[in-house]
């Protein structure tokens, strides 16, 4: 079985889509989403339409944050979250399309257990918020507290920054593994990336694919341009938002 993760969409249905048809090319069976659909970009009912066909999508900080009043978000964030949620809201009392929406959203778990491996969308120990950054292998004591609450692996996202965290204070992007783990006995986080809004130097949409034991990461191209080009008329949407995609930052 091939089973697809997929993380921090962000409303950007132009890399959804062409993340979904790679993922189709792939031959995966699966898919499995690590949260936050929503938040930052144009299309957030789009996106949760596609994902609404995956067989796991978890609760992301920006999901929650659009269910209820964002916490901790910076400003341009909370404008994206409330310009979100008017999306959402924008269908007339009991339409069975944006009931469905909110329902779906409202019902996310904020973790999946599967055997030995736990996925959710910041870290085992704070599944919704805790960042996991590649700087962290220098908090040893943030790492052993985090890897203790791990039988195996643990498949996240949230910083938006793909690779893959080794037990032994050690991280991997995924060139330095050639796209490519095996997973053995020692435990390790993998980091998936973000479909929607990449974070590290790479404006292709990133996820990952586990099949028999072993984690490829996959790079796809989108027209991030026509993304840009509807987030800019958006006066809730910050042109920054849009820029960042092009430069994957």
């Amino acid at each position: 079985m091939k089973r697809a993760l997929i993380s921090d969409i962000h409303s950007n249905i132009e890399a959804l889509q062409a993340v979904l048809a790679d993922i189709r090319k792939q031959g995966a069976t699966e898919v499995f989403c690590l949260g936050d659909v929503v938040g930052y970009g144009p299309n957030p009912r789009e996106c949760i339409d596609e994902v609404m066909k995956a067989n796991v999508c978890l609760l992301g900080n920006h999901d929650q944050g659009a269910l209820f009043d964002p916490e901790g978000f910076n400003t341009g964030a909370e404008r994206a979250i409330f310009w979100t949620r008017s999306q959402l809201e924008n269908y007339a009392p009991g339409a069975p399309d944006g009931v469905s929406r909110w329902e779906f959203l409202g019902e996310r778990p904020r973790s999946h257990k599967d055997g030995d491996c736990i996925y959710v969308h910041g870290s085992a120990r704070n599944p919704l918020n805790e960042y996991v950054f590649p700087e962290d292998i220098y908090n040893r004591r943030k790492m052993e507290k985090i890897f203790a609450l791990i039988d195996r692996c643990a498949f996240q996202g949230h910083t938006h920054v793909p690779g893959v965290f080794t037990e032994d204070f050690q991280f991997y992007s995924p060139e330095e593994l050639n796209y490519e783990f095996v997973l053995g006995s020692e435990k390790v986080m993998i980091n998936v990336g973000s479909v929607g809004q990449p974070r590290d130097g790479d404006p292709r949409a990133c996820y990952a694919i586990l099949h028999d034991g072993r984690v490829t990461f996959h790079r796809v191209e989108y027209p991030f341009e026509e993304t840009i080009a509807k987030i800019y008329p958006i006066p809730e949407l910050d042109n920054f938002l849009g820029d960042r995609l092009r430069d994957g930052r």
